[in-house]
C-alpha cells in the first residue's frame, strides 16, 4: 500500500509472465487496489500457472525518451544526450530522433543528469541506455529501465555527436579512461557537443495494408539511397535475399542527419522515396506518410501516435497499386478468371484500337443547353424539332443485352473522346444504371461511380443517360425514400443528365418520389411507360390505347419533362407505333422518346414508322453492338432516313469508324455472347425483355433443361397470363422467369399452379410479387391465385417505401468506415446502401483493376507480353510478364514481372493443387466468434478443447512467429465449438484457429 502511494495513482497492474495484455488493469485510486490485485493474480494463475503481478506508474499521455550513457572502470560516467523513441508499434521502435524535439534545455539537462547520477551510483561501465517516460500533461519524467548494452539506435546518437560508440566501448572495456580522447575516443562531459539533428527509420517487411503482418518471399531487386547525411545499417536487405516466415522483419535501418531537424527529416523523406525493394511488401510508404504527418513534424505526439492516427494509412500513396495489379494478374494467370472458365475464348487477345482522332474544338451539344437553361429548355427544344434525335445505347443496354453486362470501363473510355468529337448531335448516350451498377462491383471489380464520372468528363458535350427503377433505385428491392433520394442526388452530381424512370408494373404511385427527387436536381425527368401486349389486339383489352394515354397523362401531371416508351421485349409493331405515339403527344404535349429491342428482328421498321408520325427521339445501338436482343442498328436507321425530311444529320463514316472499334471490343467478350443466331417471332408469345431473354436461356442450361427451351418460353407465357397479364421488366420479369423455370424443371403444369387444391412450392420472388412488395399491377392480382400463394399473409395495399423507416445516413457512414483504412465517400455510401454485401466484398479485393486491358483481366498475360496501365493520376505502369516457378511444398508459385523496368514478383497459391497441399479454413472477419491467426506462425500450445466454456481474456493457444511466442485470448465469453489448430502446424494469417459458440 505504501509502495502504491509512493508511485502515485493511476497505476498499471501487470502479470509478471507472458504478454499480450494478460492481467493488465488500470487502478485509478486506492479503493480499487486490493480487489484488482486479487483479480489480476487469479487471471495470471489461470493463464500462466504463476500468480505474480507487479505495479507500475501509469502515464496515460506519455513520450518515450532514452539517454545514451557511457561509463568506464574508473568511476567516470557521461551522457551523450537523449533520443526520442516515442513512435513505436508492438513494442518496436519505428522512428528515433535526436535530440528529442519536445524537450526544453532545462528538461534535457534534468533528464540527462538523472541518467548519469543513476548509473554512477552503481559504478556502471561501458555503453548503455537509460529509458524514461515523460508525461506530456505535466512535463514530469519517470524512470523505466536501463539497457546495459549497445542498441541499434545508437547510430542516431553517433550522428549528432560524431563519436564512435562501438569502438569506444571496446577500448573502455580494455581499460581506457573517459576523458583520455586518444585512447577511449570519449571526451569529458564538457567536450561532448550536440551537432545538428538526426532521424532514423526502421525499414521492414511489415505490410501496412495487411495489419502490419510481416511479408515473406524472395527479394528480386534492391536499391538503397545514398547522399550526404545518409547512413545505412544493413539487416537482411540485398538482391537475392530470401525473407522467411519466422525471421525478424527488419530489412535495414536508415539514418538521416542535418544541421536542423527539418533538414534531417527532408533528407529522410527523400531517402525513403529512393529506396526500391521488389519481391516483398515493405513499410516504406507508411514511413513516408508518418514523417510527413503534421503531428510528427510539430512533435505533438505520444506513444499512441500510430494507433490513434488512422490518417497515416489514408496518406499512403498509390505506388503500391502496381503490386496489387501484379497480385491480381498472378491470380488470373495461375488460377484463371472464373467468369470465363469453360467458355469460348477470343481468337486473339488484343487491345482494341480506337479510330484516329484529329485534335480540334469539340462542338457544343444538348448538355450545354441543359446546363445553361435547364431541363424544360431541352424538353421544349426537343418538342419543336422536326428532325428526330438519337440515343446510343452501346454503353449500357446493348452490352447488357448481348454480353451479360460484362463490358468494362476501359473499353468504353477509349472510344468516348471520338464520340465527343464526331457525335455531338446525339441526344444522349445511355451509359449507366440498370444491371451495370451492381455488375461493375460484383464481377468487374470496378467502381460504377468512377465509370460515370470518367464518361461524363470524356464526353462533356453529350448528355449521359441512366435507367432508374423508381423506388428500387438500381437495386431489386424497395428502399426507404431517403436512400433513393440520396442515390439520385449523387448520380446527378456525378454526371447523369437524363433519368429514364420506370416502374416494373407501371404504377405511377411508385414513381412519384423518384420523379420529384430528379426534378429537384435540375436534371431531365424522362418518365417512362413500359409497353406490353398489343394495342391492336382486341382479345387483350387490358393494355389498349386508352390505358397508355391515361398513364401518360398521369406522368405528365407527376412532373415529366419527356415521355419515354420502354418497349423492353420489342413488342411494339410498326402499325401500333403509328397509333400510340401521336396519341401520347396529342394528349400530353410532351416530346416522346422511343426505346425498343430487336428480338423479333422488326424493331427497325417500328422506329421508322415512329419517325413518320413524329417521334422526337429514338434509341439505337452502334452497328456491331446491335440486333437480336439489343437495339436496332444505328447505321441502318440513319441511312434509311438520309435524304428525307427526317434526316438525323449523323455522319455514316463516323458511325462506321466507331462500329469498327466496338467490333474489336466485342471479340474480347466472346465468352459472354449468347447462342442466339437470329431474330425470333417467338417473342410475341413469351414477351420476355431483351435483357432477360439470354439470361433465362443460360439459367435453363444450368438447370439441365436447355433443350426444353420452347417449353420454358410457353411456360413463361402461361405464367404471365395466370398472374393477370402483368408488365414484365426488371424485377417483375424475374418473378415470371423464376416460376417458368420451376415449372419446367419440376414438370408442373399451369393447371397445377392455378388449382387451389394443388400444393405448390412457390419461389420467394412470387410471394414478394403477390404480397405487393413490387407494387400494384393494373387491375390487381387474380384473387384466387393470390389467396393460394399468400395463404394467411395479408397483401400490402400501399407503396412499400411509405412503410420503411428512413435510414440514418451518417450513422451508416460511420459504421461503414469503422476499422477501415480508407475514407467513406458519398458515392461509397450510396453503393453500400443499394448493395451492402456486394460493395463490402468489392472494397476488399485487388484495388482498381479497371486500368488493365480486358484480355488481361479475363485471361491474364502470356510470357513475354507487355501492357501499359494508365492510373487515375495519369501515371503509366508498364507491366511485363516474365515467367513462373513450379509450385513449392505449400502449393505456391512465384511469378516474375517487370514493373516500369524494375524486377518484381508475387506469390500465388495454385488452387488446382489444393488436394495435395494443406489448406486451412479462413476465418470470417465479420464473425466475432471466429478466432483467427493474427500472423503466420506455428501453434506451440493449445489450452482449450471443444465444449469448454471460456471467459473474456482466457488464453486459448499460443503461436510462435518471428522468434516470438504470442498468446491468443478469447475476446468474449463463449463455449468452444471447434478447435482447428494443432500443435506444430503452420498457419497463415487469417486462418481459422478456434470457433466459439
Amino acid at each position: 500500500m505504501l509502495l502504491a502511494r509512493d508511485i502515485g495513482y493511476p497505476l498499471m497492474l501487470k502479470a509478471s509472465w507472458g504478454g499480450g495484455g494478460r492481467g493488465m488493469r488500470v487502478i485509478e485510486d486506492e479503493s480499487e487496489l486490493l480487489k484488482q490485485i486479487f483479480l489480476a493474480r487469479r487471471e495470471a494463475q489461470s493463464s500462466f500457472d504463476n500468480d505474480e503481478v507487479y505495479l507500475e506508474k501509469l502515464v496515460k499521455n506519455a513520450r518515450h525518451v532514452e539517454v545514451q550513457i557511457m561509463g568506464d572502470r574508473h568511476g567516470n560516467v557521461v551522457h551523450l544526450f537523449e533520443r526520442d523513441c516515442t513512435v513505436q508499434r508492438r513494442h518496436q521502435k519505428i522512428v528515433e530522433r535526436a535530440p528529442a524535439p519536445y524537450l526544453s534545455e532545462s528538461d534535457r539537462e534534468a533528464i540527462c543528469d538523472a541518467a548519469v547520477r543513476l548509473t554512477r551510483t552503481v559504478n556502471y561501465s561501458n555503453a548503455g541506455t537509460v529509458e524514461f517516460l515523460q508525461d506530456m500533461d505535466t512535463g514530469k519524467f519517470y524512470f523505466i529501465e536501463v539497457n546495459p548494452r549497445i542498441q541499434v539506435e545508437h547510430t542516431v546518437t553517433e550522428q549528432i555527436t560524431g563519436l564512435d560508440l562501438v569502438k569506444s566501448q571496446i577500448r573502455i572495456a580494455a581499460g581506457a579512461r573517459i576523458g583520455d580522447l586518444e585512447n577511449s575516443g570519449i571526451p569529458e562531459q564538457v567536450g561532448i557537443i550536440m551537432r545538428g539533428a538526426a532521424i532514423q527509420c526502421r525499414v521492414t517487411t511489415e505490410d501496412p495494408r495487411n495489419n502490419f503482418i510481416p511479408d515473406y518471399g524472395h527479394i528480386v531487386a534492391y536499391r538503397s539511397p545514398a547522399g550526404p547525411g545518409i547512413r545505412l545499417d544493413a539487416g537482411m536487405a540485398y538482391s537475392g535475399a530470401d525473407i522467411v516466415r519466422h525471421y525478424d522483419s527488419l530489412l535495414v535501418k536508415i539514418t538521416a542527419s542535418g544541421y536542423t531537424a527539418r533538414e534531417a527529416t527532408d533528407r529522410m523523406r527523400r531517402a525513403l522515396g529512393e529506396f526500391k525493394v521488389r519481391g516483398v511488401e515493405t513499410n516504406l510508404d507508411f514511413l513516408g506518410a508518418l514523417i510527413s504527418n503534421p503531428l510528427f513534424l510539430t512533435a505533438k505526439y505520444n506513444t499512441r501516435f500510430i494507433d490513434e492516427s488512422m490518417d497515416l494509412l489514408q496518406l499512403l500513396p498509390s505506388a503500391g497499386h502496381g503490386v496489387q495489379l501484379l497480385h491480381f494478374l498472378g491470380e488470373v494467370i495461375v488460377n484463371g478468371n472464373k467468369q470465363v472458365s469453360g467458355r469460348t475464348k477470343p481468337k486473339a487477345r488484343l487491345e482494341p484500337e480506337p479510330p484516329h482522332l484529329v485534335p480540334g474544338q469539340i462542338r457544343n451539344g444538348l448538355r450545354q443547353l441543359l446546363n445553361q437553361q435547364g431541363p424544360k429548355a431541352v424538353s421544349n427544344w426537343l418538342g419543336d424539332q422536326k428532325i428526330p434525335v438519337v440515343t446510343d445505347t452501346t454503353f449500357r443496354d446493348a452490352h447488357q443485352s448481348l454480353l451479360a453486362t460484362r463490358m468494362r470501363s476501359i473499353d468504353m473510355l477509349r472510344i468516348a473522346p471520338y464520340y465527343a468529337a464526331s457525335m455531338s448531335d446525339l441526344f444522349s448516350v445511355e451509359s449507366w444504371g440498370g444491371a451495370t451498377f451492381d455488375v461493375a462491383m460484383r464481377f468487374l471489380n470496378e467502381d460504377p461511380w468512377q465509370r460515370l464520372a470518367d464518361l461524363s468528363s470524356a464526353m462533356p458535350n453529350i448528355m449521359q443517360q441512366m435507367l432508374l427503377r423508381a423506388s428500387n433505385g438500381v437495386g431489386y428491392s424497395n428502399y426507404p425514400d431517403n436512400v433513393v433520394k440520396y442515390f439520385i442526388n449523387e448520380a446527378a452530381t456525378a454526371g447523369v443528365d437524363v433519368f429514364r424512370i420506370f416502374d416494373c408494373l407501371n404504377w405511377v404511385e411508385n414513381m412519384r418520389m423518384a420523379i420529384d427527387a430528379v426534378g429537384e436536381t435540375g436534371k431531365i425527368v424522362e418518365a417512362t411507360i413500359c409497353y406490353t401486349g398489343n394495342i391492336l389486339d382486341p382479345s387483350r383489352p387490358k393494355y389498349d390505347l386508352d390505358y397508355y394515354v391515361g398513364l401518360a397523362r398521369e406522368l405528365e401531371t407527376a412532373g415529366a419533362h419527356i415521355l419515354g416508351i420502354k418497349d423492353m421485349a420489342g413488342l411494339l409493331l410498326p402499325t401500333a407505333a403509328k397509333q400510340l405515339i401521336p396519341a401520347l403527344k396529342e394528349e400530353t404535349g410532351l416530346p416522346v422518346h422511343l426505346h425498343t429491342h430487336d428480338t423479333s428482328g422488326a424493331a427497325a421498321a417500328t422506329i421508322l414508322a415512329a419517325v413518320e408520325v413524329g417521334v422526337d427521339a429514338f434509341d439505337v445501338a452502334m452497328d456491331s453492338m446491335s440486333g437480336l436482343t439489343s437495339q436496332p442498328c444505328m447505321g441502318s436507321v440513319v441511312a434509311a432516313l438520309q435524304g428525307t425530311e427526317h434526316d438525323t444529320g449523323l455522319d455514316l463514316s463516323h458511325i462506321r469508324n466507331i462500329s469498327a472499334y466496338w467490333e474489336q471490343v466485342r471479340e474480347q467478350y466472346v465468352a459472354f455472347q449468347p447462342d442466339v443466331r437470329a431474330g425470333a417471332s417467338e417473342v410475341y408469345l413469351h414477351e420476355m425483355p431483351g435483357g432477360q431473354y439470354t439470361n433465362l436461356k443460360e439459367q435453363a442450361e444450368s438447370l439441365g433443361i436447355g433443350r426444353r427451351w420452347h417449353e420454358v418460353a410457353q411456360a413463361y407465357a402461361d405464367v404471365n397470363q395466370a398472374f393477370g397479364d402483368i408488365i414484365k421488366v426488371t424485377p417483375s420479369s424475374k418473378v415470371v422467369g423464376d416460376m417458368a423455370l420451376m415449372m419446367v424443371a419440376s414438370d408442373t403444369s399451369i393447371e397445377d399452379v392455378i388449382d387451389p387444391n394443388k400444393k405448390i412450392a412457390f419461389p420467394e420472388s412470387v410471394l414478394a410479387l403477390f404480397v405487393g412488395e413490387l407494387g400494384q399491377p393494373p387491375g390487381g392480382f387474380p384473387e384466387a391465385l393470390q389467396k393460394k400463394i399468400l395463404k394467411s399473409r395479408k397483401p400490402i395495399a400501399v407503396r412499400l417505401g411509405q412503410l420503411l423507416n428512413p435510414i440514418n445516413l451518417e450513422s451508416e457512414r460511420r459504421g461503414l468506415g469503422l476499422g477501415k483504412d480508407y475514407p467513406v465517400s458519398d458515392t461509397d455510401l450510396a453503393s453500400y446502401l443499394m448493395y451492402p454485401q456486394v460493395f463490402t466484398e468489392f472494397r476488399e479485393r485487388y484495388g482498381n483493376v479497371s486500368v488493365l486491358p480486358t484480355h488481361c483481366f479475363f485471361y491474364g498475360m502470356q510470357q513475354g507480353e507487355e501492357v501499359t496501365a494508365v492510373m487515375e493520376d495519369r501515371r503509366q505502369l508498364v507491366i511485363r510478364y516474365l515467367t513462373e516457378t513450379k509450385p513449392d511444398k505449400q502449393g505456391f508459385r512465384r511469378l516474375f514481372f517487370e514493373l516500369n523496368g524494375q524486377p518484381s514478383s508475387v506469390l500465388v497459391k495454385d488452387n488446382s493443387l489444393k488436394e495435395k497441399v494443406q489448406v486451412h479454413e479462413k476465418a470470417d472477419r465479420s464473425n466475432p466468434r471466429h478466432i483467427a491467426a493474427p500472423m503466420p506462425g506455428v501453434i506451440t500450445t493449445i489450452s482449450v478443447v471443444a465444449g469448454r466454456k471460456v471467459e473474456q481474456g482466457d488464453q486459448l493457444l499460443t503461436m510462435e512467429a518471428m522468434k516470438m511466442e504470442s498468446a491468443i485470448v478469447a475476446e468474449a465469453v463463449g463455449v468452444v465449438r471447434r478447435v482447428l489448430a494443432t500443435i506444430g502446424t503452420q498457419f497463415d494469417a487469417k486462418d481459422l484457429l478456434i470457433e466459439l459458440e
